[in-house]
């Protein structure tokens, strides 16, 4: 076997400005060369075929061939095979020169997890971008800094909830809605992701009700509301819904930036004439991410990506709920939102999915202040109605930051109270984040 030294590299050899690095998860045949299999990798999804063909001089493989950069087997066999394996498992990381595909999402995912998709067990799990790389991205107009300051909250948790039935109501039912939640202390409602622009809901008429009745509510609750309306469309009409959006006195737009294409999200969080808060919604996730054996990480579509893309907010799926979704995914995805990315500003994290006001204490714990706690049929079906649910959710944040635990908060307020007869409260073990028990 015969590995060009130009193809297989310590990633200590590599000018690191020029490459994207893509770490897989693969799984292969016990008598499969993983060295050959992880270089062939490489080679497919940048200047190389199934053979060598006579245009592939040695600049070109300089310029433009993936470079092996790490095999690491799991478990670590180093002397010998179990004679009973079927299969051996790596972590191999290629780094890609990203002159290849340029700062845009289309061409990076054909070059990351293009035809390799088609490899068999072969999973991306993380992408590395260089500061030259990342520096093409303007990355969210406000983020968690600027969300704070545009609601003047400074101090908590940000609480969301999504208008609920999912469709079927008229501008006029969605801002009757809207107002109850928001005078119960919701800061940031939002459309669900099935509703754009039907025609018993129109766009402009439901931005002109939704913002007519949070001005009341922000007026009678003396904080600020902002709704996330839903612009997703192919690209030309997601610019158009924006605009129609904002016209009509809209102050934060949503995109689902899966089906509508990171691309075309940014375009819209870009925009110079867009200057309202993005939120994201991520549907469609789970077809890229749920198969453990390829795809896509749910902490690289879910989190990682579309904060590159420029939203300010993008809501995830919990393991509280009616989705299945592990409790380590969950927070690796969430911290993902936050921790410090070049300039790229940190963005909030949205748990929902069926969270309630039994859910607060816990993801507090996980995630601080620096989080929204989304919540749909928790507030609108809740007994005593949806501005009561609200004010539980308010109730339970309150005692959180305060150091009261949510069931003995629930003896003082009687709407945090009637949420947990309904929903329960959870409670996750005693250790925090931090468990070397297993």
């Amino acid at each position: 076997m015969f590995i060009d030294p130009i193809i297989m590299q310590y990633p200590e050899a590599l000018d690191r400005d020029r490459f994207v690095i893509a770490t897989y998860y693969c799984a292969v045949k016990p008598q499969t060369n993983i060295i050959r299999f992880a270089a062939a990798l490489g080679i497919e999804q940048t200047c190389g075929t199934w053979t060598k063909v006579p245009g592939e001089t040695e600049e070109v493989r300089e310029r433009c061939v993936g470079r092996l950069v790490g095999v690491y087997e799991t478990p670590s066999y180093q002397i010998g095979l179990p004679s009973d394996i079927t299969e051996r498992h790596f972590i191999c990381r290629i780094a890609y020169p990203w002159a290849n595909f340029g700062p845009e999402f289309a061409m990076m995912f054909t070059t990351v997890i293009g035809n390799i998709s088609s490899s068999g067990k072969v999973k991306l799990v993380d992408l590395e971008w260089p500061a030259s790389f990342l520096e093409h991205f303007k990355g969210p107009k406000f983020g968690v800094p600027g969300v704070r300051q545009l609601l003047g909250v400074y101090d908590r948790p940000l609480l969301n909830n999504m208008i609920k039935p999912c469709t079927g109501l008229s501008p006029e039912e969605t801002a009757k809605l809207a107002f109850e939640s928001a005078v119960g202390g919701v800061d940031i409602l939002k459309d669900d992701e099935l509703v754009t622009d039907p025609v018993y809901c129109p766009l402009e008429d439901r931005v002109k009700a939704v913002m007519a009745a949070l001005k009341r509510a922000d007026e009678e609750k003396g904080e600020k509301t902002l709704y996330a309306f839903n612009i997703t469309s192919g690209p030309d009409q997601m610019r158009r819904n924006a605009y129609r959006a904002l016209e009509a006195g809209a102050n934060c737009l949503l995109i689902n930036y899966n089906t509508a294409g990171l691309d075309s999200t940014r375009m819209i969080t870009e925009d110079e004439n867009i200057n309202v808060p993005i939120l994201g919604h991520s549907d469609y996730c789970g077809a890229v991410s749920e198969s453990p054996w390829s795809g896509m990480s749910s902490g690289l579509i879910g989190a990682k990506l579309p904060r590159l893309a420029g939203v300010d907010m993008i809501i995830a799926l919990t393991p509280y709920g009616k989705f299945p979704m592990m409790m380590d995914t969950f927070v690796d995805g969430g911290y993902k939102m936050l921790q410090p990315l070049g300039h790229i500003k940190p963005v909030w994290p949205m748990p929902g999915g069926g969270t309630t006001q039994g859910h607060v204490e816990d993801v507090m714990t996980k995630f601080g202040n620096d989080v929204i706690i989304a919540s749909g049929a928790g507030i609108h079906a809740h007994p005593m109605g949806p501005r009561a649910g609200a004010k539980a959710f308010r109730q339970a944040i309150a005692a959180t930051l305060a150091g009261v635990k949510t069931d003995q908060a629930a003896l003082q307020h009687p709407e945090l109270a009637s949420a947990l007869e309904a929903w329960g409260y959870y409670q996750e073990g005693a250790t925090g984040i931090f468990d070397l028990k297993g």
